[in-house]
């Protein structure tokens, strides 16, 4: 299985939140995990919020940050090009979804495309997002 992860979801590997262990669970199952560039400044983003609001220590950050890009490495990164830029744009206005949202929306559905047969997870923690995901296959 080929497992996609936006933002929302993927954050959920380094900070313990609810979810985590559901989060957890889908990538040790899935022999894919994918996502799409965007991903790593908004998760890194979202560790440093964290540290500022002091939800974590500055060792847990570190150790937040040194395994993300430890897992970043091994992850299928869809790039964000000019293409995907267009049509998160039209995801964005037929779904009614955020910019951010609709890049995770439109990186899903270039890996749908070149899936064939292959069974492809999409997970988030967003409603909206996930019903479009849904609606994509």
């Amino acid at each position: 299985m080929t497992l996609y992860l936006d933002s929302s979801a993927l954050v959920k590997l380094y900070i313990d939140e609810p979810g985590s262990a559901d989060v957890a669970q889908l990538v040790h199952d899935a022999a894919v995990v994918a996502t799409s560039s965007l991903a790593y400044p908004e998760i890194r983003a979202a560790l440093a919020r964290r540290r500022r609001e002091r939800t974590i220590t500055p060792r847990q950050l570190n150790n937040a940050r040194q395994q993300f890009d430890s897992d970043w490495a091994t992850m299928f990164v869809l790039s964000f090009d000019t293409p995907m830029t267009h049509r998160a744009g039209v995801l964005a206005e037929d779904h009614a979804l955020r910019g951010a949202d609709a890049v995770h929306l439109a990186s899903f559905e270039r890996l749908l495309a070149g899936a064939g047969d292959e069974d492809v997870r999409f997970s988030c923690a967003d409603q909206r997002l996930s019903q479009a995901a849904r609606r994509l296959g």
